[in-house]
């Protein structure tokens, strides 16, 4: 019986051995696998390196074609990796260098690497995709594209949204017509830096972009309008500040500021006990760069009021910047003056308060 246990027991214990020494052996071959894989990528990434190099150094010279490249060039692995490489230089260079990267682009064909993310499931492949052939100027692949304007995946629409801007500048915009989900702050960035120009048959399609029920459709027409100064456009923003939402009557009174009406202040003045606090806070913010005495006595007002601190603090830095610095004086040194309101009106004097 007890040679039986230890018999069992030393069976055991070369099962557990034998168990160890394949996963002792399992690890060095996966690491080995990767240390091979990393001195390939390593190989690959200096080969693509110096390509990319070569064609941009001697951009105006014939180079001859290398058949260890173009023998690599036919490794699907090492075709992505190309591409994510000449993606990534041509954002680092411009004029005739962007060319040349390009001309790699098209010389080997890379494009198909491109297309066929196009064709998977993944949104980041998808996305990434869209990203390499906007990079690479594949106009050819707009219609392609532009199927993807109404994918679920918010990764996916808006590098579509961003690849039709820059194929098309304004054009590429009209997706803004039917659009319904929000336009990140981000993203109305990205799009407003493709565009270079408005066309003279535009004013109907930004008119429509204005009367949007999607709020981050009209602010973004908004920073349209303030970006190449659409002053036709003035009345049509005025009607924007009996709109519900708080953000686009903001953003509204900072567009209708940098158009520089002079009736603007006093328009302002004139809504603005009908406004939300922070409209109102915008309202006084925007006053104090006018020069406009116009709005002086509802800033001294805001001052008395028993309104908040946020609106006060508004109200005299206007006064300041409005140049009423004697005024402000007397404030703070009139006993009558709480505590608070001195210490707001020595705020917007630039004085330390103790």
């Amino acid at each position: 019986m007890l040679m039986t246990s230890v018999h069992f027991l030393f069976v055991i214990f070369i099962v557990m051995l034998s168990l160890v020494m394949l996963l002792i052996i399992a690890v060095l071959i996966y690491n080995f696998i990767k240390y091979k894989e990393s001195l390939r990528m390593t190989y690959w990434s200096d080969t693509i390196n110096k390509k990319i190099s070569e064609v941009i150094v001697y951009w105006d010279e014939k180079i001859s074609d290398d058949k260890q490249f173009t023998l690599l060039s036919r490794n699907a692995p090492f075709r992505n990796l190309f591409l994510q490489k000449l993606v990534d230089s041509e954002k680092k260079f411009s004029g005739g260098a962007k060319d040349k990267i390009r001309d790699l682009f098209n010389k080997y064909n890379l494009k198909n690497e491109a297309l066929k993310k196009l064709s998977q499931k993944k949104p980041h492949l998808i996305a990434g995709g869209i990203t390499e052939l906007t990079v690479m100027d594949a106009k050819d692949s707009i219609p392609r594209i532009a199927s993807f304007l109404s994918h679920p995946s918010p990764q996916v629409y808006q590098e579509a949204q961003y690849a039709m801007v820059r194929f098309k500048g304004f054009e590429g915009l009209h997706f803004l017509d039917s659009f319904t989900s929000r336009i990140s702050e981000w993203q109305q960035l990205r799009l407003l830096l493709s565009i270079f120009s408005i066309p003279d048959n535009a004013e109907a399609a930004i008119e429509s972009w204005l009367d949007n029920d999607n709020d981050s459709v009209v602010i973004f027409t908004l920073k349209l309008i303030k970006k190449f100064q659409l002053l036709s456009f003035y009345t049509k923003i005025i009607e924007l500040m009996n709109r519900d939402s708080i953000s686009v009557r903001v953003k509204a009174v900072r567009v209708l500021m940098s158009l520089e009406n002079p009736g603007t202040v006093a328009y302002l003045s004139s809504i603005y006990d009908a406004q939300p606090e922070d409209v109102k806070i915008e309202i006084l913010k925007v006053t104090r760069f006018s020069k406009d005495q116009c709005c002086t006595d509802l800033l001294k007002r805001e001052l008395s009021d028993d309104v908040s601190s946020g609106i006060k603090v508004n109200a005299a830095q206007a006064l300041y910047e409005l140049g009423h610095q004697q005024y402000l004086l007397a404030l703070a040194r009139d006993e009558a003056s709480s505590e608070d309101l001195i210490q707001i009106v020595k705020y917007a004097l630039q004085e330390k308060v103790c």
